[in-house]
């Protein structure tokens, strides 16, 4: 089987479909069963995979999937380890993100088996591994582990191309069959699909991130606020959601949801927003309404991050005591996103240089923020922050404006 394209396509394509089709799992099964096996054996295998196949059916988490498919494949193949490779085309260099024994473990391009079958898209059975010269002991004489046996096979994506390579070392009993090398590209292909999956994942999350920021800076473009303003709001409002308790997902949306907290400035005149002097009453009362504003073109997302950045662009001048605006609510009445990006507006605000005023000292404004505690900020929020206070200056340190 290792020298047919077809063949691997077929096992590839097979692999996806895994965990779907139990009618195809029998027949696969059944006619790949090893000689020397019994249907006992097989039927157990069966048994496993379907098993593993409701798990990974309900699982959504990635970081998950592939711990699950790892042990799926040591328990099947009978193997001490499985590691699986993905390939960094940029850095010419394959990298485990499974392995079993180890942290993690780097290769050179085309250095060693997994190195090989990457770069050559074949599927090996290694029978005595320092035997073979294709085999790099460098990992062995760095873990001080012994590799006798190995086998191997690479993930393919939807496009055909080598993306990583699943490898089992050292079989229990007896040696590797090609049952085993089937049984591995079956799984194989399921980890690739996973993997894909992934990587389109983060490739729209990151443009999604990339999309948002940009809009929120262009809102800014009008005010006297600066891009960097608008990334450390990010970074503070997310830190403080972890220090609060509040789960990944939270603090994910946060960090981006914060960021579009004063995007209804854009419909303030520029008259207003840019008045170099005091405000008067009438246009103090128009500059308000720029929570308002945001909060009416946020608010209708089926999104839950902008139905949170719509939340905080309507909240975050309200104040705990009840005094501040659009509409004066107090204590839990404002959300708790609110809250946050309340605190770390006025910090930011406050240790930056703007037109109006010089940067305040850190101690004038830990003690500035201490003396609001229980007015404009929520008590708790507070002493959370202050207590960590060192990491939250670090991020304005580190995304400070530019001179």
């Amino acid at each position: 089987m290792n020298g047919s394209p077809q063949v691997k396509l077929r096992l590839t394509f097979a692999g996806r479909i895994l965990l779907t089709n139990k009618k195809f799992i029998l027949f696969f099964f059944f006619q790949k069963k090893n000689n020397k096996g019994s249907f006992v054996s097989v039927n157990k295998k069966i048994k496993k995979l379907f098993q593993v196949a409701e798990k990974i059916n309900r699982e959504k988490d990635f970081k998950k999937i592939i711990p699950l498919l790892a042990d799926l494949a040591k328990e099947l193949l009978e193997v001490h380890r499985m590691s699986l490779f993905l390939v960094d085309k940029e850095n010419q260099r394959l990298y485990t993100i499974l392995a079993h024994g180890v942290d993690k473990i780097e290769v050179p391009w085309g250095t060693g088996i997994v190195g090989y079958v990457a770069q050559h898209g074949e599927s090996l059975i290694v029978p005595d591994a320092y035997e073979d010269p294709r085999f790099n002991p460098e990992v062995d004489k760095k873990t001080g582990y012994r590799t006798f046996n190995i086998i191997a096979v690479p993930l393919y994506n939807s496009k055909g191309e080598i993306i990583g390579v699943f490898q089992g070392i050292n079989k229990f009993f007896d040696e590797f069959t090609d049952e085993d090398l089937d049984s591995l590209t079956l799984i194989a292909g399921y980890a690739a699909s996973a993997i894909e999956t992934k990587f389109l994942h983060d490739s729209l999350k990151e443009a999604y991130e990339e999309t948002i920021i940009r809009l929120t800076h262009a809102s800014e473009f009008k005010d006297k606020e600066t891009f960097n303003h608008i990334i450390r709001i990010g970074y503070m409002s997310e830190l403080l959601g972890k220090l609060l308790g509040y789960n990944e997902d939270f603090c994910y949306n946060i960090r981006l949801a914060s960021q579009m907290h004063d995007i209804g400035k854009i419909g303030i005149p520029d008259s207003i927003l840019l008045k170099p002097g005091k405000l008067d009453p009438e246009e103090w009362e128009v500059m308000k309404s720029h929570t308002i504003i945001g909060y009416e073109i946020l608010k209708d997302s089926k999104s839950e991050l902008l139905q949170m950045a719509a939340r905080i662009a309507l909240e975050h001048h309200e104040k705990y005591d009840g005094t501040g605006y659009p509409y004066g609510k107090k204590g839990e009445e404002i959300s708790i996103e609110g809250r946050i990006v309340a605190l770390v507006d006025v910090f930011d605000a406050l240790s930056s240089k703007r037109p109006y005023k010089p940067v305040w000292e850190l101690n004038k404004t830990i003690e500035h923020i201490q003396n609001l505690k229980g007015k404009h900020f929520d008590p708790h929020v507070v002493d959370v922050f202050l207590q960590n206070i060192d990491e939250f200056d670090k991020i304005r340190e580190m995304y400070k404006d530019e001179e």
